[in-house]
């Protein structure tokens, strides 16, 4: 699927300025397979020689919540030897199937492809968006897109999917949308109007490291909550400024579509018909989404009948989507006559599995670079000498915090995983800035924010061949899209996220404002 009305998506400021920089020199590198794969085979080199000059660290880790931190020391695990070589054949399949975000891919595809192709997001938003203020349109989608944090790693893909098949509605540049999409869910790792998951899985092992340590302070999943509720309503406004202010610089986006486009785009009497059943399809699901989450004993409810910080509901979003897609696409369908007999609806599901067929590509080297990357534990390698030698610069207060959010937004980088990540620095960081009066709540939303800033631009991202698919989906027939498009689309969004967080952290510290229940920035 294209751009509406044959649009182009112009690129006149893209060769200008450092953003154009950006995007020239990235473009230069090989095609996102060829380089994945490149990247592969470094990893495998780098760890036959380093694991032969038997490269090493030794640190406290953490094991999860209520356990106590221990030594443990990683080396540098060789690649090429018979044994691994052995264990790469064996599980190669494997390895590239259970590829994180690939099912969620495939499976959300289906049911946005469906969804759109029968038209009711098109109709969709001509009824309700057409003619609103790009900037409230672009808000909206942001706030949403950090949010959808809430259902993990599938927010991604959700707002990512979304966020171009929205713009692409609305008469606007597509991919501009797609990473709206992308860089708000990765926001929303230090941003959330409600806790979760990951609000337990990170105050566990922050509990684990202080209880090493011996450090009496308030460590609970809602200590942060303070500082990432405003943050939501940060981040989307830092989204929306770099849309509207920023990119159109570098892309010519339209803002409001104008009269004469709004005529040629009003809804016929069909889409009307197709709305009004889809609908009525919707008020079914959605009887049938309360009749699990309104009783105590609802299915959709945990073990201790709520929904937070894990359940059913949450972590079952893609499924509950997918199924709410095919339940509107077909009402809609059938409403509006696009859906007339069965076999349009896996002809339709159908469009959006080989709208994502780049993805499938570019996700092969790109599974296998990363699972050379952690098995080799060149991560953990990474991490801790980062870590050490944060701890021999003489800092304190403010600027200790800010160098801290440096550190990890540079480790992020080479190692995107915010759990395995924390397990590693947790049981430095906590104590060692304990001595100097920060509250492990403290250490830990300096940490989220060193982890969210990068998380959009950094190589290694699960996400990016999804993101790097949906580029090559919308792009001109003439256009290359490679990591230079990407890094420079994404690039402000990081920079912007960078000074607004640590800007909200200097406040919180200065003005020793809580940041949870009961919760301060010191001891």
């Amino acid at each position: 699927m294209h751009p509406n009305d044959g649009e182009k998506l112009s690129r006149s400021g893209a060769t200008k300025g450092f953003l154009g920089f950006v995007e020239r020199t990235g473009n230069k590198l090989p095609d996102p397979f060829l380089l994945f794969t490149i990247f592969a085979v470094i990893v495998l080199i780098l760890s036959y020689v380093l694991s032969k000059l038997d490269v090493s660290v030794t640190y406290l880790g953490a094991s999860g919540a209520g356990e106590a931190a221990k030594e443990v020391t990683v080396h540098v695990r060789n690649l090429l030897e018979k044994k691994f070589f052995l264990d790469f054949l064996k599980d190669f399949v494997k390895t590239y199937i259970t590829f994180p975000p690939l099912g969620i891919v495939m499976v959300m595809m289906l049911g946005i492809g469906y969804v759109q192709d029968t038209g009711f997001f098109d109709a969709f938003m001509k009824k309700t968006l057409l003619g609103a203020p790009a900037f409230m349109i672009t808000f909206l989608l942001a706030l949403v897109g950090v949010c959808a944090n809430i259902s993990g790693n599938a927010g991604i893909i959700i707002a990512t999917t979304i966020g171009a098949a929205l713009f692409s509605s609305l008469g606007r540049n597509p991919i501009l949308g797609a990473v709206v999409g992308y860089v708000s869910a990765h926001g929303g790792f230090t941003a959330n109007l409600i806790v979760s998951a990951d609000d337990a899985l990170l105050s566990g092992i922050t509990a684990s490291a202080a209880k090493a340590m011996g450090i009496a302070a308030p460590v609970h999943p809602l200590m942060n909550w303070f500082f990432l509720a405003p943050a939501t309503i940060v981040i989307a406004l830092a989204v929306t400024f770099v849309t509207e202010v920023v990119m159109p610089r570098y892309v010519n986006v339209k803002g409001n579509i104008d009269a004469s486009a709004v005529d040629a785009r009003k809804i016929t009497e069909e889409e009307s018909a197709g709305l009004k059943l889809a609908f009525r399809y919707f008020l079914v699901f959605f009887v049938l989404l309360l009749v699990g989450m309104v009783p105590s004993a609802g299915l959709l409810r945990n073990d201790a009948g709520g929904f937070l910080p894990s359940s059913p509901l949450t972590y079952g979003i893609v499924p509950i989507l997918f199924f709410l897609f095919v339940f509107v696409g077909t009402g809609y369908g059938i409403g509006s006559k696009t859906v007339k007999t069965h076999r349009d609806v896996p002809k339709y599901m159908a469009g959006g599995l080989r709208a994502s067929l780049s993805y499938f590509v570019v996700a092969f080297p790109a599974a296998f670079f990363i699972y050379f990357f952690s098995e080799s534990k060149l991560a953990v390698i990474l991490s801790v000498k980062g870590a050490e030698m944060l701890k021999a610069m003489d800092f304190t207060g403010i600027p200790l915090a800010v160098s801290f959010v440096v550190l990890v937004s540079f480790l992020n980088l080479f190692m995107t995983s915010g759990s395995s990540k924390w397990m590693i620095l947790a049981p430095i960081f906590v104590p060692m800035f304990s001595v100097v009066g920060f509250a492990p709540a403290l250490t830990q939303v300096a940490y989220r924010i060193g982890d969210t800033v990068t998380n959009p631009i950094t190589p290694i991202n699960y996400f990016l061949p999804m993101l790097l698919a949906i580029m090559e989906q919308y792009k001109q027939k003439d256009e290359t899209i490679g990591l230079g498009n990407v890094i420079s689309m994404t690039l402000p969004y990081s920079i912007c996220f960078f000074i607004l967080l640590v800007a909200m952290l200097i406040a919180y510290m200065h003005f020793g404002i809580p940041l949870g229940p009961g919760v301060s920035s010191w001891m």
